[in-house]
């Protein structure tokens, strides 16, 4: 039975797309399936932001194929492992929960690294480009953790 992965941000565009595309290279897609979602619905099926793509691409990760989606009730009955960018997304999707099982897969994407101290991933779409190389960075290192900890 394949493990199921999602990463949520809050327009699916930036941050959710950069992870599925990093954890998705680290993986094996017969034992491993990831996607992404993100909280507001602005952008469903559009591709990922020019910016996310542009640092997938120089580190040999092809997310062109994505759209966008937004999180529903329904992804608590498909993932595993729902990831989270910040505090906001968190909260966002704890509040569609229902039982204690649904919220048990939900966690902050960078507790991989700094475990239960809330450390957001910050959101680099208002920054500059260097705002994506960073966050490409945290969320490698993140994803190398997952990888790790869930013997992936």
């Amino acid at each position: 039975m394949k493990t199921k992965i999602l990463m949520v941000c809050l327009g699916n565009i930036c941050r959710s797309p950069l992870a599925e595309g990093i954890l998705t290279s680290m993986i094996d897609p017969e034992k491993v399936m990831v996607a992404s979602a993100g909280t507001g619905g602005w952008h469903v099926g559009s591709q990922p932001d020019p910016r996310s793509i542009e640092v997938a691409n120089k580190n040999n990760i092809d997310i062109t194929h994505q759209r966008g989606k937004q999180f529903s009730t329904y992804d608590y009955e498909i993932y595993d492992h729902i990831f989270v960018m910040d505090a906001s997304n968190y909260n966002d999707v704890i509040k569609l929960s229902k039982t204690d099982t649904e919220r048990a897969k939900v966690s902050m994407i960078l507790d991989e690294l700094f475990p239960g101290e809330k450390v957001d991933v910050p959101d680099p779409y208002y920054g500059g480009d260097s705002g994506f190389d960073n966050v490409y960075d945290m969320l490698y290192s993140a994803c190398e953790k997952i990888v790790s900890r869930l013997a992936l």
